[in-house]
C-alpha cells in the first residue's frame, strides 16, 4: 500500500475529537487523497488544499484546528504556507506538523524557527501521523482549558469591579457624610477664633476634631483619633460626634445643665472619665480611641486640658516659642477604670492652641523618617503669618510636600487662636 500501507493498524488508536478540523496541504492530488482518507477513519474533518496559496484562503474563511502540509510544492513552500499561517489572526491556536524528507538538524530548526510544531518524515504511516495529532490533541485540550479558566477568571474579576465599584460608591458617600460631622469649620468668636480641618488617607478615617460652645465665654475643643482604619472606626467617629454634640447641647455628655438651666461642663478629666467608662460599659467595641480635650475660656485664656494618649496638645506664643503640654495618658476604652491627669496652660493675646491627631507628627518621608516635634514646630514657625484656616491649609501643604503626597494615616487638628478680651469687656 505504498507510503501508508499501513494505515489500517491506526484503527487501534484512540478515538479523536469528531469536532477537530484537518487541513491537508500537498500538490499531489494522490497523497492529499491518502491522508484525508486515513483520517477520515479517525474521525477527523478533513479539508484539502492543492497549494499555499489555496490553504491561506480556505485557513480565512474556517481555521482549522491541524494543518498538514508538505515541505516542498510548486510556488509557496510548506515553509512559507507556515510563516504566512502564524501570521494570521485567530481566536485559538493551530497545530502545525510539516510533512518532509529532510531529517538534517539544520532543517529542522528553520521549520521550528517558521512556526511549525511537529514533523513527519516521509514515507509516514497512519499510525504515526494519529499518535502526532494525539499530541496536538493534548496541546488544544490545554489550550482550551486555560482559555476556559481564563473566561472564567475574567468573569470572576468582572464581578469583583462591579462589587468594588459598588462599595466605592458607598465609601465615597459614607466620605461626605463623615466630613459632614464636622459641620463648622471655621467660627470667630471676636476675641477668638476656631478653625478645624479632617483629612482622611483613605475614603473614610478615625479622626474626629470639634468643638461647643460651654456657655458665653468658654468654648470646648476636642480632637479625637479611634484605632484602626475604614469603615468600624468611621462608624465610631459617627457616634463620637453625638456625643459631643455642638447643635444639641442636650445629648453633649460633656454639659451639664444646672439647677438654674444654665449648661456648665464636666472637668475635663471627668469627662475622660465617663467616656471611658461607656465605651467599656455600653458601645462595647474592640475598638477604642485617644482623645485631647480643652475647655478654653475665652476672656481670660485660661485653659484646662486632659490628653488620653493623644499627641500632646501645642501652645505656640506670639513670639513664635511652641511649648507642649500634657503626660500622654491611657487611650479611652482599652482599660477599665482608666483615670486621666488634668493640666492647664494659659494663653496671651497672640497665642494659639493647636490639638492635632498622630497622623501629623508620625508622617514620614519617602526614606521613613518622621515629622516629629520638633518637624512640626519648624512648620508651625514657617507659617506663623498665617491664621485661621490659611494656616492649617500651608500647614497640611508642607506636609503633603514632606511625605511626597503620601498620608499614611488621617490628618485632623483643632487650632484656637487668642486675640484677647475686648477692651470693653466686663
Amino acid at each position: 500500500m505504498g507510503r501508508f500501507g499501513q494505515a489500517e493498524a491506526g484503527d487501534c488508536a484512540p478515538k479523536t475529537d469528531p469536532s477537530r478540523r484537518v487541513l491537508v496541504v500537498d500538490d499531489s492530488a494522490m497523497q492529499r487523497k491518502i491522508l484525508s482518507a486515513s483520517l477520515t477513519r479517525a474521525g477527523y474533518r478533513v479539508t484539502e488544499a492543492e497549494s499555499g496559496e489555496r490553504a491561506l484562503e480556505l485557513c480565512a474563511v474556517d481555521p482549522p484546528d491541524f494543518v498538514l502540509s508538505d515541505w516542498m510544492m510548486k510556488g509557496m513552500t510548506g515553509l512559507d504556507f507556515c510563516r504566512a499561517f502564524r501570521a494570521m489572526p485567530r481566536e485559538s491556536y493551530g497545530y502545525f506538523i510539516l510533512l518532509t524528507s529532510k531529517n538534517e538538524v539544520s532543517e529542522i530548526a528553520l521549520g521550528l524557527e517558521a512556526g511549525a510544531d511537529d514533523f513527519l518524515t516521509k514515507p509516514v504511516t497512519a499510525l504515526e501521523i494519529r499518535a502526532r495529532l494525539a499530541a496536538g490533541e493534548r496541546i488544544l485540550g490545554m489550550e482550551a482549558e486555560l482559555k476556559r479558566k481564563n473566561r472564567l477568571v475574567s468573569s470572576t474579576l468582572s464581578e469583583l469591579q462591579g462589587l468594588y465599584d459598588s462599595i466605592n460608591r458607598d465609601l465615597m458617600e459614607a466620605k461626605k457624610l463623615q466630613q459632614s460631622l464636622v459641620k463648622e469649620r471655621h467660627r470667630s468668636f471676636g476675641n477668638a477664633e476656631v478653625s478645624l480641618f479632617l483629612h482622611p488617607s483613605g475614603h473614610v478615617g478615625g479622626d474626629l476634631v470639634g468643638f461647643f460652645p460651654i456657655n458665653a465665654r468658654r468654648v470646648g475643643l476636642y480632637a479625637i483619633d479611634v484605632s484602626g482604619h475604614g469603615i468600624t472606626s468611621a462608624l465610631m467617629t459617627a457616634r463620637l460626634a453625638g456625643f459631643l454634640s455642638g447643635t444639641s447641647p442636650e445629648q453633649n455628655l460633656a454639659l451639664i445643665l444646672s439647677d438654674l438651666g444654665i449648661y456648665d461642663a464636666r472637668p475635663p478629666d471627668e469627662l475622660a472619665a465617663y467616656l471611658n467608662d461607656l465605651v467599656l460599659e455600653e458601645l462595647q467595641t474592640e475598638n477604642y480611641f485617644t482623645l485631647a480635650y480643652a475647655d478654653v475660656d475665652l476672656i481670660s485664656g485660661q485653659v484646662e486640658m486632659v490628653q488620653a494618649g493623644h499627641p500632646h496638645p501645642i501652645v505656640q506664643r506670639a513670639d513664635g516659642r511652641v511649648e507642649s503640654f500634657g503626660s500622654g495618658g491611657l487611650p479611652i476604652g482599652l482599660i477599665e477604670g482608666a483615670r486621666h491627669t488634668p493640666f492647664e496652660a494659659r494663653l496671651s493675646p497672640g497665642d494659639r492652641l493647636f490639638l492635632m491627631s498622630d497622623g501629623i507628627t508620625e508622617a514620614e518621608d519617602p526614606s521613613g523618617r518622621q515629622l516629629g516635634d520638633e518637624g512640626l514646630a519648624r512648620l508651625m514657625a514657617k507659617s506663623r503669618g498665617l491664621g485661621g484656616p490659611a494656616f492649617l491649609e500651608a500647614l497640611v501643604r508642607d506636609i503633603a510636600a514632606f511625605t511626597g503626597g503620601d498620608f499614611g494615616d488621617d490628618l485632623s487638628g483643632v487650632l484656637f487662636e487668642f486675640h484677647g478680651a475686648k477692651k470693653n469687656a466686663d
